[in-house]
Formats: C-alpha cells, sequence, structure tokens
C-alpha cells in the first residue's frame, strides 16, 4: 500500500503542477482539467451523501456542468459573493463537527441536505481557483502555492502527529487524527507561505499577514477533511473511491484543498495580493 500510495503521489504531483503552470495562452485548458477534477469529486460526493441512482447522479452531474459554464462566463463579477459564502461555510462546518451525528440517518432530507453542501465545497472552490491563478502578475505561481500549503500541512501533520501526538482531534470522526498535528499543519504552512511570499515578492506587513492567511486556510483545510471523513463514517465506507491506488478517491485526496482554496483566495483579495 505504501508503495502504491507513493507512486500514485509522484504521478500526480507532477501533473498537477505542470497543468498550473501552464502558460497564459492555456488557461483554457487549466480550467477544463479543473472542471473534470471537480465534476468527479461532486460524483463521489452524491454518493457519500447516499444518492444510489445512477442515472440520477449522471443527471445531478450535467446540471453541474451547466453551473461550471456559468461561473466560467461570470467569475469576474461573482467571485467576491461566492468566496464569501464559501468561506462562510467552511466556519458553519465546524458546528455540524462538533454534533457530528446529525443527518446521519439515511432519509430522504439529509440526503438533499448532503447535496446541498457538496454544492458548497465545490462550485466556491471552483471559483477561488479561478481567481488565484488569474491573479496578475503571478497568478500561475500563486495557484501552486495554494497546493503547497495543502501538501506541507499534510507533511507536518503527519510527521508530528506520529511523534508527538496524544490528544486526539475527533476520535468519533477521524481516530488517526491528533493536535499536534494540526499545531505541526498550522507551522507548515506558515512557513511555506512565509519563503513563497518573499519569493512573490511580499513585503512588510503583508508578508506577516500572508502568514496569518495560510494559517486560517490550513485550519479550513482541517475542517475540509474532517467533513469528508464524517460524510464516510455516515455512509459506512473507507474511501469516497477507487480513482487513485493507495489514495483511494478523489476526495480522499482533494478534501482539503476543496476547502483551502475559497479560504485562501478571498484573503488574497482582501489583502491586495
Amino acid at each position: 500500500m505504501l508503495l502504491q500510495r507513493t507512486l500514485t503521489a509522484l504521478l500526480l504531483a507532477p501533473l498537477a503542477i505542470l497543468v498550473i503552470l501552464l502558460p497564459p495562452g492555456w488557461t483554457w485548458l487549466f480550467a477544463l482539467v479543473t472542471v473534470a477534477a471537480f465534476l468527479a469529486g461532486l460524483w463521489e460526493w452524491t454518493r457519500l451523501s447516499g444518492l444510489r441512482n445512477r442515472p440520477v447522479r449522471a443527471l445531478l452531474l450535467g446540471g453541474a456542468l451547466a453551473v461550471f459554464a456559468l461561473l466560467w462566463w461570470l467569475r469576474d463579477m461573482i467571485q467576491w459573493p461566492v468566496l464569501v459564502v464559501g468561506a462562510a461555510w467552511w466556519a458553519l462546518a465546524c458546528v455540524w463537527l462538533k454534533h457530528f451525528a446529525f443527518a446521519a440517518a439515511p432519509t430522504t432530507e439529509n440526503r438533499n441536505l448532503k447535496l446541498a453542501a457538496g454544492a458548497l465545497v465545490i462550485f466556491p472552490a471552483f471559483v477561488g481557483l479561478l481567481a488565484i491563478h488569474a491573479s496578475e502578475p503571478y497568478g500561475h505561481w500563486w495557484t501552486l502555492l495554494t497546493l503547497l500549503l495543502v501538501w506541507a500541512a499534510d507533511i507536518g501533520a503527519y510527521f508530528s502527529g506520529r511523534f508527538l501526538g496524544k490528544r486526539k482531534l475527533a476520535p468519533n470522526i477521524s481516530p488517526g487524527k491528533t493536535w499536534a498535528g494540526v499545531c505541526g499543519a498550522l507551522i507548515a504552512g506558515a512557513l511555506v507561505a512565509v519563503v513563497g511570499g518573499v519569493l512573490l515578492g511580499v513585503e512588510g506587513w503583508r508578508l506577516l499577514a500572508l502568514a496569518l492567511l495560510a494559517v486560517l486556510t490550513v485550519a479550513a483545510s482541517v475542517v475540509g477533511d474532517l467533513i469528508e471523513s464524517l460524510m464516510k463514517r455516515h455512509a459506512q465506507v473507507k474511501d469516497s473511491g477507487r480513482m487513485f491506488p493507495g489514495h483511494g478517491g478523489l476526495l480522499d485526496r482533494m478534501d482539503s484543498v476543496f476547502a483551502a482554496v475559497p479560504v485562501f483566495a478571498l484573503g488574497k483579495l482582501l489583502l491586495g495580493l
């Protein structure tokens, strides 16, 4: 399993970086790849929500594709309200984590609630990614920095949790996560943000503000990870899918990114970076 995870990561990471760093004239390809990835994530989310009818799930994806097209068309006009809603959702999600048994029963009402939550997970992240990638003059590098924050946080959480982790973060939702892991993730994210900010020409108070934004972004990524774990608990499955050998489904790899992107994009806009 470790070999599978390593090989998959070594293949996927360079591909993701290549797509992010495509020249400006290829922005449309970045958008298409992003839509494809987000549709795959939404497909898995519909399954975790309790929707088993594949034709209905496919119909929902068709509707989602139309929403993606509309968001792309209106991206410059709607980015502020969509990002505010997206960031607010992850704050509200903390309440759901506290009351983790809420919506656990496989009822139609709970299924519809989870499908609505999926829209709040996927669509603001799409708008946020477009906003970051289109920012001038270093949108490609800011996009890469966003992902690096999440990747560094995962690594920091793994090592600090492994060697220092004793107190569990949310044992009823994700028993492997610890408070020490969260601290390691926050520190790693802040350090990467400072280094990335310096390389991108951020100076003075904005550099400190970027570090604080990284902390908030990583905190949101932790919430995103826990929400997906909660969904899997409710659905009584181990992985969201089988897309990546050793890694599970796309949601298993992207849950933190979906939460981090709208928070980082909104903070970046507010700081004028």
